[in-house]
């Protein structure tokens, strides 16, 4: 560890670099999608083909990279208010956060199909 640094590298600073690139990621979601939609006032057959391509199998694995972004950003930040309001957050920080590493992995094998179905029919069949 370099001298006069706070860097740990330990899980703590995992999770904050993940918190912060999952909440940056949506904000960008959001901006995307806040044009998109705005489209329909200026061109309603532009907005309609902007919309067109996101029925594509490439969008909908970004789909389900937002799912998973919004989904540990949302348990991480669980997380983050426990360790700052409970007073024995910061003991048991670590524990904390593979609970939600758990929470996230499972929950994200349950979204796999419902979220990617169209994507796996389209590209391997009914």
């Amino acid at each position: 560890m370099p001298a006069g640094t706070l860097y740990r590298g330990r899980e703590g600073m995992w999770s904050w670099v993940a918190h912060r690139v999952t909440g940056v990621l949506i904000f960008f979601f959001l901006f995307v999608h806040v044009l998109d939609t705005a489209l329909v006032r200026v061109s309603p057959e532009a907005y309609d083909n902007v919309v067109a391509t996101y029925k594509t199998p490439i969008v909908n694995v970004m789909e389900y990279g937002l799912v998973a972004a919004i989904l540990f950003h949302a348990l991480n930040g669980l997380r983050v208010i426990a360790v700052d309001f409970w007073a024995k957050g910061p003991k048991y920080q670590k524990q904390m956060l593979w609970t939600v590493v758990g929470v996230w992995v499972v929950l994200m094998a349950g979204a796999f199909y419902p979220v990617l179905q169209h994507t796996l029919r389209t590209l391997f069949g009914s």
